[in-house]
């Protein structure tokens, strides 16, 4: 089983930043997908980003330009580094942990509030 742990959510004004990570932990293996999804009461849960162990990423069409992730592998750690953020970005965010045979992990969920 593979454990992640999120932080960096909070209350942001409208246009300003936050930055999220994530460490995974447990049986991890050498490849796979680490990514960031979000959540709002009443709505499926909802692709934000994700990167590949090589470096690939893929962003929603509402995160480019706007948000970047990245990851640092010798420490199993993603981070989404998120700015101009707007109050439809408020939402819980949860760290996902893919690898490439399909097992997958959840965080517990981060809630990020964009409001002023």
């Amino acid at each position: 089983q593979v454990q992640l742990v999120e932080s960096g959510g909070g209350l942001v004004q409208p246009g300003g930043s936050l930055r999220l990570s994530c460490v995974a932990s447990g049986s991890i293996f050498s490849l796979y997908t680490m990514g960031w999804y979000r959540q709002t009461p009443g709505s499926q849960r909802e692709l934000v980003a994700a990167v590949t162990t090589g470096g690939f990423t893929n962003y929603a069409d509402s995160a480019k330009g706007r948000f970047t992730i990245s990851r640092d592998n010798t420490k199993n750690t993603v981070f989404l580094q998120m700015t101009s953020l707007k109050p439809e970005d408020t939402a819980v965010y949860y760290c996902n942990y893919k690898a490439l045979n399909g097992l997958a992990s959840w965080g517990q969920g981060t809630q990020v509030t964009v409001s002023s």
